[in-house]
């Protein structure tokens, strides 16, 4: 549920097919900077009701879905 919706918001924010976005996709290799990052997560806290820290750990999207997943608890 959660890696879906993540990658739904990526392919509409890339303009790509989310089929594209796999849980080992880079951030940065999908054209993501630093700021459509920041926009990024500002979306998932209020898509998911979590708040997430950013850090350099977050920079897979599998990363980021065990992230949210861990905060929902």
């Amino acid at each position: 549920m959660v890696l879906e919706k993540i990658k739904e918001m990526l392919a509409e924010k890339l303009d790509v097919e989310p089929d594209e976005i796999t849980e080992d996709s880079k951030f940065a290799d999908l054209g993501l900077d630093s700021l459509d990052l920041a926009e990024m997560l500002m979306n998932v806290e209020s898509e998911f009701g979590v708040s997430v820290e950013t850090d350099e750990s977050l920079d897979t999207v599998g990363a980021l879905v065990a992230k949210i997943e861990s905060l929902q608890g």
